[in-house]
């Protein structure tokens, strides 16, 4: 096991906090619901939930740093939480069950961070998903009751599925030629959108994904868990990590293959 076991073992704690939160007010009648400057939702569950993450933070580990999408950066230092509290809030607050709570550790690594521990947990699929650095990447109800994640052995783009969120943002990013052809000369396409594509491609039920434009804090708890799980997650441009602001994930054998087709 990893030096990070304590930290996973303290973001599934996180986790099993928000997932309180998330799942009382979800498709409640009343539910509060603003639009922020660039025009996304945000809900009172967001706010609540990373209100909530934050504070667990702060009495857990007062010495990192911890940035959220909805509360911003907070602490400096060589060790930093990403949280998004609900990624996929228009589904969540359209009572559509796919969304999650996304948390990673990155600690500073040659003058870059780097994620060491991510757990996405999507309570209303009843799914949740983690991994640490050198540790292997898991699903499971716990800790304790998990299956090691795995990658895919797809090796030819005409035999791979391929997930997606939406035409708009690459049609809008001059991007829309590239990922037609791709999405052609694959076998199957799917736009499942925000987390659960990540999710897929570590466990092997889908083969390549992709996204235009992307927040830290929508990729640091993916990297981690499609790495573990044998795979490999790279900016657009090929640089590894979620530093690119646009996200590329594979099984590792299609990788160069599906940068060919849609490289910034």
């Amino acid at each position: 096991m990893s030096d990070y076991h304590d930290d996973l073992r303290l973001a599934h704690v996180l986790a099993d906090a928000a997932d309180a939160v998330t799942m009382d007010r979800f498709k409640a009648l009343d539910l509060k619901v603003e639009t922020k400057p660039d025009m996304t939702p945000v809900s009172e569950a967001d706010k609540a939930a990373e209100e909530l993450i934050r504070g667990h933070l702060q009495r857990a580990r007062p010495r990192d740093a911890v940035l959220g999408e909805e509360f911003g950066s907070d602490g400096t230092g060589p060790r930093r939480w990403v949280i998004d509290p609900i990624d996929g809030t228009k589904n969540y607050v359209r009572g559509v069950p796919v969304w999650a709570t996304l948390i990673s550790l990155m600690v500073q690594i040659d003058g870059g961070f780097e994620p060491v521990v991510g757990v996405v947990s999507a309570p209303a699929l009843g799914r949740r998903w983690w991994a640490a650095k050198d540790s292997g990447a898991f699903t499971g109800r716990s800790l304790l009751s998990a299956t090691r994640l795995q990658t895919s052995h797809v090796g030819r783009i005409e035999d791979a599925s391929f997930a997606y969120s939406s035409l708009s943002g690459w049609e809008e990013r001059g991007m829309l030629p590239g990922f037609l052809d791709l999405t052609r000369d694959c076998w199957r396409t799917r736009g499942y959108g925000d987390f659960w594509p990540y999710m897929m491609v570590a466990e092997g039920s889908v083969d390549i994904c992709a996204e235009p434009e992307l927040s830290l804090w929508d990729m640091a708890a993916n990297v981690v868990i499609v790495e573990e799980a044998g795979g490999r997650f790279t900016g657009l441009d090929g640089r590894p990590g979620p530093h690119s602001g646009n996200a590329a994930a594979s099984n590792g054998l299609l990788h160069d293959e599906l940068l060919g087709y849609l490289r910034t």
